[in-house]
């Protein structure tokens, strides 16, 4: 399997979620990087909180090795493993999307809360020789405002992070300053038919 959580611990605070290190080899992660940096079509995508580029990896079938990110089985086997880590009931919907943020940009803090919309996360880091000058990490707040700050998360390439999506779960990317921060965005949502879990 390309995309393996099995090995994340649940972590409470300041919402839950979960944080591997080194989850894709260095290979893998190579052939991802090629195709994201060579023949990915980017489009820019501009909001009130945040400036990136990104695309749907299932507006269409990519070629190998990328087709690998939303291949039915890989989606059935992560959707299994962030159900069972997080206690939740989710349907068998789940959106791919490839974002990349280049220097300049940032995310905002945000919470992503939607009422029937989206309820977890799963996000898979790629990036070449990155370095803390380079900015863009991932952060967690307690709150809304950017003194509640509570975690910071480099984008280490091949790392995998997820969360559960609520009002609480504040976060952000500061901003990008010096190469190209790529990251596949895994998205579930709540079976309708059953009590979530926030």
């Amino acid at each position: 399997m390309c995309i393996n959580i099995s090995t994340a611990s649940l972590i409470n605070a300041p919402f839950e979620h979960f944080s591997i290190t080194e989850a894709i080899s260095l290979e893998t992660q190579n052939q991802y990087l090629t195709w994201l940096e060579e023949s990915a079509p980017w489009r820019l995508i501009e909001t009130d909180f945040y400036e990136q580029y990104e695309f749907s990896l299932l507006e269409q079938k990519f070629s190998k090795p990328i087709d690998q990110l939303a291949a039915a089985e890989t989606l059935d086997d992560l959707r299994q493993h962030v159900a069972s880590l997080f206690n939740a009931n989710l349907s068998d919907r789940v959106d791919v999307t490839a974002h990349k943020l280049v220097p300049g940009q940032t995310i905002r803090i945000h919470n992503d809360f939607i009422p029937g919309e989206e309820t977890h996360r799963v996000l898979v880091q790629l990036n070449r020789d990155w370095t803390d000058d380079y900015g863009g990490q991932l952060m967690l707040f307690s709150g809304p405002e950017p003194d509640q700050i509570s975690k910071i998360v480099p984008p280490k390439s091949g790392s995998i992070q997820g969360f559960a999506i609520s009002p609480e779960s504040h976060h952000a990317v500061s901003t990008v300053y010096g190469g190209e921060r790529f990251t596949i965005v895994y998205s579930f949502f709540s079976d309708a038919g059953s009590t979530q879990k926030a």
